[in-house]
Formats: structure tokens, sequence, C-alpha cells
């Protein structure tokens, strides 16, 4: 122990300087060919040899996204101007040696073309920075604090970031000048480079600045009242509002992304037509899901997720809470806000259970170890993943739902789960400012409850039991019912394919799966008549238990035959009614108030 304890310190002081100063620059001159050009200025270096590196992932996006693998060119020089040695001593690492000075300047180019909210971007319309795949770090200096110069091109007027600009250390160029608190605090704040549409709106006493990239059928009086009515409901939760100003840089495109969240900013990415009718409810739910981040996740938080370790992934078995609660309270924001009406909640949240019971995966990967599991599994799915993986969004939206209705129940329509998160909140963001562990989380909820939670960590988070719905919303106003029943199956799904019906699921245990049908194979004729997806699809609904198919099909251009034999397959469902008993009426009123 002794030993490693001093080998340890001999690395620190040879490779790091804690007193190190870092100072980016950002220019783009040439955005068609998608290259951001960034120089690091390092100052106070007292070693003969630092390491500068790229992060391996985005925080908020659970993924290895590998960012060096977009870096080129990396080359150093000293103040006197002479080129330092550069060697890549890993993947995400570049050793600068042969020092000689107190200062010197990093130079490299990103390739940025890939337009989500996690991923960076540049072409003749815009730029978009996502820090962490753009800016490296000095190992050892990610606690210190320094400005970013950023060169917009000639054709960009307008720069939007929940960076504060600062106008003191600006000089007579092109230029803008933004500080940093710290490494996290630079790569937390997305930044948006262009022409892009800019307007603001004031709620629970929070400027909120909105930066509109891309063309689409939204109106920005209506958006101000509604994302305001949005922020006020989320605020609502706790009571306050941890932020002077907030920043939305909203992407209108093709191809929508969903959101990622920071500390006082998100990036949407949206359908540019997304403004009217059922598609504007899910684009203020997105709204919704990514403010109530603000709290859940980057202030109330495992230990796992901040302060950052970019080099690797960052495991934690609590992304249940994270985002499973935060797709409980997307639409419970709607509710309050009067976008929802108890009615749309309910429809909501049963579709999210009945999604997460009568999935196959559901039953073999309990949400702890989704959650855990999210950076192998989660990201990369395949043709099984179905079957053995289910999402902690779903399951921990319906946990949630359960533990506020066990609240409820418990305190007799005085207290709910919004004041277990208010108490999450003061006790280790305000109080202790750090995150909490698993068995904390744990021991806080069994405190809150004052009941032992064992069994039900044991059947429903590491567990995949399916738990007495009835029992658990009964004494809140809800009767639910199971409605479940065996059904004549085949257990394979098909997609269309230039006319042509290829399988794209098997379902495990499934007649299909023990006929031999695997993903991929083309379905050509059945019951010796020539088939396509959509007259397989109905054959397919009209099929009895027992009944047997003779299927054609190719695999690897190779003709192969055999009989599928249905059965039956009872996928769990459940239904509701609302009491109407004076007493469960009003904790039924209370919780969806």
């Amino acid at each position: 122990m002794l030993k490693y304890s001093i080998c340890f310190l001999v690395s620190m002081l040879v490779y790091t300087s804690f007193s190190q100063s870092v100072n980016y620059s950002l220019k783009m001159p040439k955005p068609q060919n998608h290259y951001y050009h960034v120089e690091m200025e390092i100052s106070d270096v007292n070693s003969t040899e630092i390491d500068v590196k790229m992060p391996i992932w985005a925080p908020g996006s659970y993924l290895a996204r590998e960012f060096a693998k977009s870096v080129n060119l990396v080359k150093a020089h000293d103040d006197a101007g002479n080129e330092l040695s550069v060697k890549k001593v890993n993947k995400n690492t570049w050793r600068i040696s042969k020092l000689k000075g107190q200062k010197l300047t990093v130079n490299y180019e990103v390739y940025a073309f890939e337009l989500s909210v996690r991923t960076s971007f540049l072409d003749l319309t815009h730029g978009f920075v996502s820090g962490s795949g753009v800016f490296m770090y000095v190992e050892g200096a990610k606690n210190n604090s320094g400005h970013l110069r950023v060169f917009p091109h000639e054709s960009f007027k307008t720069i939007t970031t929940a960076l504060k600009q600062d106008r003191e250390l600006a000089v007579k160029d092109a230029s803008t000048v933004y500080t940093f608190k710290n490494y996290d605090h630079l790569v937390d704040c997305p930044i948006e480079i262009g022409n892009q549409r800019l307007f603001s709106f004031n709620a629970s006493g929070v400027n909120h600045d909105v930066a509109m990239y891309g063309f689409g059928n939204y109106n920005i009086e209506t958006l101000k009242k509604d994302m305001a009515k949005v922020v006020e409901s989320a605020t609502a939760i706790f009571g306050k509002n941890p932020n002077k100003e907030y920043t939305f840089i909203i992407h209108n495109v093709v191809n929508a992304q969903g959101g990622l969240e920071h500390t006082n900013s998100t990036v949407l990415s949206v359908n540019r037509w997304t403004y009217t009718g059922k598609e504007y409810l899910g684009f203020l739910k997105l709204v919704a899901h990514e403010y109530f981040h603000l709290w859940n996740v980057k202030r109330i938080r495992p230990v796992a997720l901040g302060p950052f370790n970019y080099d690797e992934e960052n495991y934690t078995s609590l992304l249940w809470v994270m985002e499973g609660f935060t797709s409980y309270y997307e639409k419970m924001i709607l509710l309050r806000a009067g976008y929802y009406t108890q009615t749309d909640l309910l429809r909501s949240m049963f579709s999210s259970l009945n999604y997460v019971e009568g999935s196959t995966g559901a039953r073999v990967q309990p949400v702890s170890h989704a959650s855990f599991d999210a950076w192998i599994k989660a990201y990369r799915s395949n043709e099984n993943s179905h079957n053995t993986t289910m999402s902690y969004y779903s399951r921990g939206s319906v946990i949630a739902m359960m533990l506020d209705a066990m609240i409820i129940k418990k305190y007799e329509g005085s207290k709910n789960l919004d004041n277990f998160m208010q108490h999450i909140y003061a006790t280790y963001y305000e109080q202790k400012n750090r995150g909490f562990s698993e068995g904390e989380f744990k021991q806080e909820l069994e405190a809150f409850l004052g009941e032992n939670m064992d069994q039900f960590y044991a059947s429903y988070i590491d567990g995949t039991e399916i738990p007495d719905y009835n029992k658990i919303f009964s004494p809140v106003g809800l009767n639910v019912s199971y409605v479940g029943k065996p059904e004549p199956s085949v257990g394979l799904s098909l997609a269309s394919s230039g006319g042509k019906a290829i399988v794209k699921a098997i379902r495990s245990n499934s007649a299909a799966e023990d006929a031999g049908i695997s993903v991929n194979d083309e379905i050509i004729g059945c019951n010796g008549m020539r088939v396509d997806k959509a007259s397989l699809d109905g054959y397919f609904k009209s099929v009895q238990v027992g009944e047997k198919i003779e299927i054609l099909f190719a695999r690897d251009e190779q003709l192969f035959s055999t009989d599928i034999v249905v059965t039956a397959y009872e996928k769990p469902k459940f239904n509701y009614t609302v009491s109407t008993e004076k007493k469960r009426s009003k904790l039924f009123n209370y919780w969806l108030k």
C-alpha cells in the first residue's frame, strides 16, 4: 500500500501541475469541411511533460462514444515557438514532452458532422458544440478556471450558451470571450453558433433564453406562454429554482434526437413540424423532462454522476431514479400545468406500465441491472435485446408512480413523492453538496416511508416480479385489474423490404423460435401460397392454437421449409377504473391534483 502511494505521488508530480491555467480558443475557418480548430494555452507548467486528454463520453448519455476518434493533427509548441514532442499513449491521451518554458500551446482539429444533442456539428448553416467531444483537458488541472475565446465564422452572427461572457477580457478581434469555473463547467455548457432565432421569457423568477435553429411551424408567443407554464410547474415541485438564468437550445430538424440535460441549460432536438396537436404535447413533455433534470440528475445525483471520470464508464444502478422518476414527473408536470387531464395522465402511465410488464425482457433484466448495464446494452441493442432487456425509463416511471401512491397512503394525503424529492435535494445537494450511494438512497427512502424496503427492492428493483398493482393503487382511488389472457401466437414480427416479408424479431420460447425461424429470414411462402408482409400479418392474426403452418423461407440465398405449430401466449396487461368511494377519491385528487 505504501509502495503504491509513493508511485502515485511521483506520477502526479511528473505529469501534472495543479496550478496550471488552461484557456481555449475555438475557430471554424471553413465550416463546409466540418472541422473545429481548437487551441489550448497552458500556463504555469512546472513539469517536463504533461498529458492532454479527450473524454470518451458525454455526461447524460451513457455510452462510450470515443470522441478521440474525431481528433486530428495534435501539435504543441512552447512560448518560444519551438515544436514539442507529442505522443499518443492510449486511446484518448496525448503526452507532450521536452518542455522548457512555463507556457505551451496545443493545437488540434475536431471533425464535427453528427447533429445530435450529445455530439458536435459544423457546416455552412450553423455550428453546435457539445463540449466533451471538442475540448481536451489537462490531466490534473480539471478543477482550474479559465476562459474560452470563440471566433465564429464570418457568416455566423449569433452565439448562444449558458457560459458567462467576460467583456473585460474582450479584445478588438472577431471573438467573444466566455469564462468557466472548471472543466466540468466548460463542457456542461453547449454552444450554438450561427444565425439562430432568439427569444426570452421569465418564469419562477428565472430568465430563460431560447435559441431556435432551423425553421418549423412554431409560434414564439405561444412557446413563451407554454414553456413558462412548464417551468413554473416544475419549479413548484421543489419550491425553489437554483438558477438565475437558463438556456434552451432547440434544433428543429427532420430526424428528432430527443434532449440532453445540463446544469443550467438543455439541448432539444425535435421534428420541425412538432408544434401542433398531439406532437406539440410531446414537445412540452420533452421540455418538462429535460427541465426537471436540472434538479434530478444535475443536482440530485448518484456519486458516480459528478464530478465525472471522463476516461471510462461511470457506473450506477440508479438510472431508474434519474431517468425513470424524471419520466414520471414529465407527465405530472403537464398535468399540473393544465396540458394533461387526469385521464390523459393515467392513460399515459398505464401505457408505460403495460409496455413494461408486456415486455419479454422485463422478466429477465431487473431495473437496477438495466441501469448499471446501460453502457453496454441500452445503446447497443441487437435483434435479441427485446428478449433480455427493459427500459429503466419506463420501469423507473412505474416505480415512481408506485412510490408516490405508497407515500400518499402513508401520510394520508399530506405528503407525496414531491416531499421526498425535496428532502433528497435539501440533504445531498444543499447541505452535503455531493451525490449519494445506492445504499444511502435506499436508507433515505426507508426513513421517509417508515418501513423496511428490503422486500420491495428484492422484488421490483433487483428482481423482476410483477407488483400487486391493485394493492398499491386502490388506497389512492385507483382500482387495477389484470386483463391479460392467453392468445394464439406465432411469436415473430415482420418488416417490409422491397415488398419482401423480412423477420425483424423473434420472441424467446415462441412457436417461431421452436420452428427454427431467425431474424433476417425472408418468408416467401405460407401453406403453399406466395406471401408478402401484409398478407402474412393478416393471416397470423387469424390462426388458432395448435394450428400447423407450413413456411417457406430464404436465409443467405438458401431455401428452407419448416412447420410452425401455433402456441398460446399470455402477455401481462392491466386496466384501471377510478374509485367513487369518498375517502379514496380524496386521496386520488390529492395525487392527481
